[in-house]
């Protein structure tokens, strides 16, 4: 009885130890991820001095800043009670790490469900976003790189319907040109389209393309210079290219998910196991 009892107990140590260092692997990455992340969040607030201009801060959820240090912050924690409770056998750590991940589960789920449910309004929050965006491009430097990224890299478009959404930014507005502006009845340099084996970019390509009548110095229109199409069609078009993509995305991220509140809960029920066979 003793050997059968002694086999037993290295028996469950065996598989605690395994189930363990799963654990501790993938959740050392996810901590260093996460404080990296949030790490590159705070410099971005330092660099614009945010911490100590809290107010100008008016649309705080649409900050590429603040969204860097909260999605950081939470991969942080959940990376942090993963790798500390696997590694030091903490109950406690493993339920709040199970109980994180399939709060996040339930939130995707949800999140899913509601986009489909109400896409006329997610579209309008959309539309929203991307108006703040445009008034606010040249106050906020993450926002400009950020809209200048899905312009020009991501989904080749110009403004939410098109370049004449550009009149909502005062330095692109067409009235402005009445108090200097030389960007006045421009666009951005991120909707023009872009030329092949181009070394430089043009910075001033957007100038004065929507005047009327129009025609840079070679001759050539406004539509053979910018893009024409708004940035929220292009964005539907994306998704419906893209659908069985991010479907797949979506399903291995919840995957992984289940399986490690399953890891989790293993580990659990092995510690208590273990330390019942020793009491």
């Amino acid at each position: 009885m003793a050997v059968q009892q002694k086999y037993r107990r290295e028996e469950v140590s065996e598989v605690s130890c395994c189930l363990k260092y799963i654990i501790f692997s993938f959740n050392v990455l996810f901590w260093m991820f996460g404080l990296s992340v949030m790490a590159v969040g705070v410099w971005a607030w330092t660099e614009k001095n945010a911490f100590n201009n809290l107010s100008k801060l008016t649309h705080l959820a649409l900050d590429p800043a603040f969204a860097l240090i909260l999605i950081g912050g939470i991969t942080f924690i959940i990376g942090f009670t993963g790798c500390i409770g696997a590694l030091r056998e903490n109950t406690c750590l493993l339920g709040s790490y199970a109980v994180l991940l399939a709060v996040i589960l339930v939130l995707e789920l949800t999140a899913g469900v509601l986009t489909f449910v109400f896409k006329d309004s997610i579209k309008s929050q959309a539309t929203e976003g991307l108006q703040t965006f445009i008034v606010h491009y040249r106050e906020d430097p993450d926002q400009q790189n950020l809209i200048d990224w899905i312009q020009e890299d991501w989904l080749q478009c110009c403004g939410i319907k098109g370049p004449e959404d550009w009149d909502l930014n005062n330095y692109f507005n067409c009235s402005s040109q009445m108090v200097g502006s030389r960007e006045a009845c421009g666009v951005p340099f991120s909707c023009c389209k872009r030329k092949v084996n181009e070394i430089v970019e043009n910075k001033q390509c957007g100038y004065d393309v929507r005047k009327e009548g129009f025609t840079d110095d070679v001759g050539k229109r406004m539509d053979l210079i910018i893009n024409e199409k708004g940035c929220l069609q292009s964005g539907e078009e994306w998704l419906e290219r893209n659908m069985l993509f991010i479907a797949t995305v979506s399903l291995i991220s919840a995957f992984c998910k289940i399986l490690g509140i399953c890891f989790a809960q293993n580990l659990r029920a092995d510690i208590f196991a273990q330390k019942g066979k020793w009491h």
